[in-house]
């Protein structure tokens, strides 16, 4: 979906034809789908939300706007999504409001463009919208980054040891049933497990199969997520990483709000909807209660271990000081950058341990394997 600047020159001062010129932007928080199912994937908003800023930036009117990128849409169902959008404004409708109405954007996103566009900083919410999506796509990236060649080693490991245990295995079993001799102990161990594996692989993996379904189709309730997020925290190595990936969120989504003018309980409402994080979501029930009850965000924050002392601490300040979108965005670009650095030295610790795995489990079974051999040949000599 990108802007051809050039044609703008031609629309840049056409006067709309009807309804009232209004400013907007796109989508928020859904998830990476296709075009015209639940929303657009994040790389989407992104481009849509900067490019839009840019025409805003460039004097374009929102209809000219949404027709310049309604052109540049290469499916029909991108077309028509914004040929819809642009037809409410048309009709008389806010833009946040036609966005409401496609059913397809967040309430912390519908509120926020509401905000920026009563107080005339759309631009402003449509350029921190960008940065935020931009955000979370390079944290995907960097994990993406740090677990792709480890699960790939993984994968392979997995297929060389079943493999091993599955075919090679059974051939040695039937040459040590001819030659009738004791086995050593951890040759005996690996022909058992291999006459396991294959009298019960196809229940195996058929339980596999079925806990994956089971994790897919309860990925969203409750008990799931609670407990997921329970297990991740518990982690040694990864529960120190997952929890900055979630509070840079956290402190970007809060920074946004707040600049937008946010009332303080509703943005942490919104944030509450959209995080995506049990313990963070739980949490800010609780915080809000308590600031509707005269307590200190910094106080509440302080009762949940998921936010840290750093995090309360810096807050309290900012709180002294009335500065609490600038430390929140100063909180957001220190976990982030933390972020960036945990995931290298992760990946750069998983790999060689992987390929040692693998190097020490298919050892150990060849070994057991030729072991009764070496044996043998040493009571003949």
């Amino acid at each position: 979906m990108g802007i051809d600047l050039a044609k703008i020159q031609s629309r840049k001062y056409a006067a709309p034809r009807s309804g009232k010129r209004t400013k907007g932007s796109l989508d928020f928080l859904n998830k990476d789908i296709r075009l015209f199912g639940n929303g657009f994937s994040d790389k989407k908003k992104e481009r849509f939300y900067s490019e839009l800023s840019m025409l805003f930036a460039a004097g374009v009117d929102i209809r000219s706007a949404l027709e310049l990128i309604e052109s540049e849409q290469k499916k029909e169902a991108g077309k028509q999504l914004f040929a819809t959008i642009k037809d409410a404004i048309i009709s008389g409708s806010g833009f946040s409001k036609a966005l409401e109405q496609t059913a397809m954007f967040s309430n912390y996103e519908i509120y926020s463009l509401q905000i920026g566009e009563e107080s005339g900083k759309l631009s402003d919410i449509l350029q921190e919208l960008a940065l935020f999506f931009s955000r979370k796509i390079r944290l995907k990236r960097q994990l993406t980054g740090a677990l792709s060649y480890p699960l790939v080693v993984l994968a392979v490991s997995a297929g060389a040891i079943i493999f091993m245990i599955r075919f090679v295995v059974p051939m040695f079993a039937d040459v040590f049933k001819r030659l009738k001799g004791e086995l050593p102990y951890f040759t005996k161990l690996i022909l058992r497990f291999s006459e396991l594996f294959t009298q019960y692989s196809l229940p195996l993996f058929l339980g596999l199969a079925a806990l994956i379904t089971l994790v897919y189709i309860q990925r969203k309730a409750l008990w799931f997520r609670k407990g997921s997020a329970a297990l991740l925290l518990r982690m040694p190595v990864l529960k120190d990483l997952i929890g900055k990936i979630y509070l840079a969120r956290f402190c970007q989504s809060m920074n946004l709000l707040i600049n937008a003018k946010t009332p303080l309980v509703t943005a942490l409402g919104l944030v509450q909807k959209m995080i995506g994080f049990y313990p963070i979501e739980i949490a800010l029930e609780t915080v809000k209660t308590d600031i509707e009850k005269g307590m200190s965000l910094h106080q509440s924050l302080s009762k949940f271990r998921i936010f840290n002392q750093r995090l309360t601490s810096l807050i309290k300040v900012a709180e002294e000081v009335n500065q609490l979108d600038t430390m929140f965005s100063r909180l957001t670009k220190q976990y982030s950058d933390e972020v960036e650095h945990q995931t290298g030295i992760l990946g750069s610790l998983i790999e060689p341990l992987m390929i040692i795995f693998l190097g020490v489990m298919i050892a150990f079974i060849m070994l057991a394997m030729y072991l009764p051999m070496f044996q043998m040949s040493n009571s003949i000599g």
